[in-house]
């Protein structure tokens, strides 16, 4: 849709349940030439044909099927919250307004909202005002430090955020029914993910979607989630976390991986036969950050034998700076058994004579609850289960 009229999608919509223009015309009280217009114009934006007139009335097409579909779930989203703003934005709220009060809600400034619409600023305060004087209630609280959301505000622009994720989501489905690609999938991915599992997986994608753009983007677990859930991530693949986070996410397990304890090959530790728990304290660590699954994994080691865990730590994700850090010093490290499986076969690193066959994860896809792929989408997710299964057996056994 190059463009989105809300009130024309709403039309759309009304047309569809009612099988009737004349119908929807007196329901919304317009005259039948301007739902007429509307619906047509939504034709010319998504590209052909969303109803069949036969004797029965209108009927959706296939492609008003796919259109349907996801505006129905961006007005469920949005709709609850309107409504208890003001039951008339559901009539007045423009596209326009809902972008710019997004904006302002993200950067809580008028001016760093009008730069990232690259619209001037008076326009952004104008569009937000507009939706104040509806709600008869102000959405934003002024102090000197900028402009803060109310706490309904903060709900619609959360609401805003997956609708319009929604609405992206039909453009892609509309140009997959042309047998064409759009749009774009942006995967959060965890360390584990974009070392071992999305190279593979990416590259068997790219077989059967070769223009559609991919992102993929990494940082610690908290921030990816929260850009999960805001709409601004399609998916997270990594680690997942028992019990699950939040309530409305969902988790899928692909696979388990198990911790592994490394060393560089001329560590005093490396030729040893086996090692304990002592063995560990006394030399310095590199671990993930505190929280995540492998630093607990790690520090269980030394829960299990009532000790506590070694204080002489650098706290790191990045498999470049353990390595280094292995490398040039008596450090130690833990790490997924998977990446230690390449660092070991390459000759790097080594893995210490220290028994963690009982210190499991699962590793799998987080999503939002309720999210319904496109079919590029789908075509990734399968593609991540199978890579995900030849990846379970080859690493269930000790190094």
């Amino acid at each position: 849709m190059t463009a989105r009229n809300l009130r024309h999608l709403r039309l759309f919509c009304a047309v569809a349940e009612l099988r009737s223009l004349t119908l929807t015309a007196e329901t919304w009280n317009l005259s039948q030439p301007a739902v007429t217009q509307a619906i047509s114009k939504l034709e010319r934006e998504t590209g052909g044909l969303l109803f069949e007139r036969s004797r029965n009335g209108f009927a959706a097409t296939a492609r008003g099927d796919v259109l349907l579909r996801r505006v129905y779930r961006a007005f469920a989203l949005l709709d609850p919250v309107l409504d208890a703003i003001s039951p008339r934005l559901r009539v007045s709220l423009t596209y326009a307004q809902l972008q710019a009060l997004v904006a302002v809600s993200e950067s809580e400034n008028f001016t760093l909202a009008a730069r990232q619409l690259g619209l001037a600023q008076p326009t952004v305060h104008r569009a937000v005002t507009q939706i104040e004087q509806e709600a008869a209630r102000s959405l934003f609280e002024r102090t000197a430090f900028g402009i803060i959301p109310t706490r309904l505000c903060q709900s619609l622009t959360q609401a805003a955020r997956l609708a319009v994720y929604e609405l992206d989501q039909a453009d892609a489905e509309l140009a997959d029914l042309d047998g064409g690609e759009s749009g774009s999938m942006v995967i959060g991915a965890m360390p584990l993910a974009r070392s071992v599992l999305l190279p593979t997986a990416l590259t068997k994608f790219r077989e059967t979607y070769k223009q559609m753009a991919v992102r993929v983007v990494d940082g610690p677990y908290p921030t990816l989630l929260h850009e999960l859930r805001r709409g601004n991530l399609d998916l997270l693949v990594g680690a997942l976390r028992e019990p699950a986070p939040i309530g409305d996410v969902r988790q899928d397990a692909l696979f388990d991986d198990w911790l592994a304890l490394l060393c560089r090959p001329d560590h005093p530790l490396a030729t040893h036969a086996a090692i304990g728990v002592d063995d560990l304290l006394s030399y310095p660590w590199v671990v993930p950050q505190a929280g995540t699954p492998t630093r607990v994994q790690f520090e269980s080691i030394f829960a299990a034998a009532g000790r506590a865990p070694p204080r002489r730590l650098i706290e790191s994700g990045s498999l470049l700076l353990m390595r280094g850090l292995l490398l040039e010093s008596d450090h130690l490290c833990c790490i997924s058994r998977i990446q230690a499986k390449m660092e070991c076969e390459k000759g790097l690193l080594c893995q210490l004579p220290f028994a963690t066959n009982e210190l499991a994860r699962p590793i799998g896809l987080t999503s939002r609850a309720g999210w319904r792929p496109t079919p590029p989408q789908r075509r990734l997710l399968e593609i991540l289960r199978e890579v995900g299964s030849h990846l379970a057996p080859r690493y269930s056994v000790t190094l």
